[in-house]
């Protein structure tokens, strides 16, 4: 490539001596000289361009092997070793035939190192300097703070509480709402010292549906149509039945003015302790 050229520059400059022979000719145009000047200054400045690029002709041409761009780019990440060049960086280790390589690390393996070293300092300054971010443990108390208060929310609005799940509340502050529920709803049916008027005595041991806090929601929440007592779901939510349930049992052995008679059965706790035995 560099003798094409070499013989292309001589073509030219043999081309541009032949027009200054031709100077004298007066049929030429006035800037004639300037367009032969200017080409020759332009082969000239290509000449030193060519030099520098192919060099003044010596050596042997070495024929350069195009590398592909993804060879290069994998070189630039893992800087490692060719192939074809492995056998200046073998050590001289041999066990039963397997060698080892004097490889560098990969310059990825390093950034990535680098990476974590700067991520360690962020996170003990974030975490534990300044306590900009909170830790896991703080966040997991958090949580359950959370949880907490929407179960304390849930459990007082009553969506918890049904038939199957509810407790007796024997706190101040429940009883004195269930006896406001009760003084309000219950009181022409049942007198206001749970005596018994339309309704059974509260404050015996007998009952119809059962004495304990289950039966005695249930039965406020469903009623009894066939004798009279209306369902108070409607009108009570969840948590105001268990407070007026809470209350009426309260009223087991106090003295009413004038007790109705007992109906029902004598009612007694099951033991939850009692193994059921199935066969």
């Amino acid at each position: 490539m560099k003798n094409k050229f070499f013989q292309t520059a001589s073509s030219v400059l043999l081309f541009t001596a032949g027009l200054n022979a031709q100077s004298g000719n007066p049929d030429l145009p006035d800037n004639y000289y300037s367009y032969v000047a200017f080409f020759i200054f332009l082969i000239i400045f290509l000449m030193i361009l060519g030099f520098l690029y192919y060099g003044m002709g010596e050596g042997e041409v070495v024929e350069v092997k195009k590398v592909s761009a993804f060879k290069k780019f994998r070189q630039f990440v893992t800087r490692s070793v060719p192939m074809e060049k492995e056998d200046d960086i073998l050590l001289d280790h041999n066990y039963d035939g397997i060698k080892e390589l004097d490889n560098r690390v990969p310059p990825w393996f390093s950034y990535l190192f680098y990476f974590t070293i700067l991520f360690a300092v962020y996170y003990m300054l974030d975490y534990h300097v300044f306590a900009t971010s909170k830790l896991s443990g703080d966040e997991y108390l958090e949580e359950v703070q959370i949880a907490a208060d929407k179960m304390a929310e849930l459990m007082k609005s009553g969506a918890l509480v049904n038939e199957e799940t509810v407790t007796a509340v024997f706190d101040e502050a429940s009883v004195l709402s269930g006896k406001k529920i009760y003084d309000v709803n219950c009181v022409a049916c049942h007198s206001a010292d749970g005596g018994g008027l339309v309704g059974p005595n509260l404050t015996d041991e007998y009952w119809i549906h059962g004495g304990g806090i289950k039966n005695v929601f249930k039965t406020i929440k469903y009623g009894v149509p066939a004798k009279g007592m209306i369902s108070w779901q409607a009108q009570l939510n969840a948590r105001q039945i268990q407070e007026v349930a809470s209350f009426i049992l309260t009223l087991k052995g106090t003295n009413p003015v004038n007790p109705k008679q007992p109906e029902g059965a004598i009612y007694t706790e099951p033991d939850s302790t009692a193994v059921v035995v199935t066969q």
